[in-house]
């Protein structure tokens, strides 16, 4: 019971707080891991992987695969309420009164600061998402150097003009394939 009541509490922390979309979560999913044994850092960017290719937002799936973890369906249930929750209920009580101020400076001002403090939290996000991916082990580990050569050829093939055109799941099968044969 104390596990549900930790994950509805850590979510909707993390839905009230991690403004600018599912990728804003990340810091806080990453402050979990050293909170709580319910994933680690390296699950955490499996799961990431796995939420940014399925349908659906990103700060859901990865809430719904951590509460799984945590304490099964009944963990699910609870912390993707958790995380959804808050968003919710500040739509409920801030609709009409930000249609009636919309053109407030001080309404405006806020949104405007609000942007790149988003922007700062999903670049965080990005790059502890990228030591992770390149490195053997977790956020700690080292770099491992057939990690690097694959995402720069991945980069490189995503960006040529011929290859462009391709579906991103191309290269997500490619790499996934690549890993089996070199076992990353």
């Amino acid at each position: 019971m104390m596990t549900l009541l930790n994950l509805f509490i850590e979510f909707f922390k993390t839905g009230l707080f991690a403004v600018g979309g599912g990728l804003a979560t990340i810091p806080f999913l990453t402050a979990m891991t050293e909170k709580y044994d319910w994933f680690t850092r390296r699950q955490l960017t499996d799961m990431i992987a796995v939420a940014e290719s399925t349908p659906g937002p990103i700060g859901v799936n990865t809430a719904t695969f951590a509460g799984f973890r945590a304490a099964g369906i009944h963990g699910a249930v609870t912390a993707t309420f958790g995380l959804v929750l808050p968003s919710f209920l500040i739509i409920l009580a801030i609709g009409r009164a930000l249609q009636k101020y919309k053109s407030n400076p001080l309404v405006q001002n806020a949104f405007s600061g609000l942007r790149p403090a988003s922007t700062g939290l999903i670049a965080a996000a990005g790059w502890s998402v990228l030591k992770t991916a390149l490195s053997g082990t977790d956020i700690m580990g080292t770099i491992s150097l057939p990690a690097v050569i694959l995402f720069a050829v991945i980069m490189f093939l995503s960006n040529t003009k011929k290859l462009k055109s391709l579906h991103p799941a191309a290269f997500i099968g490619l790499a996934a394939v690549v890993g089996i044969v070199v076992g990353m």
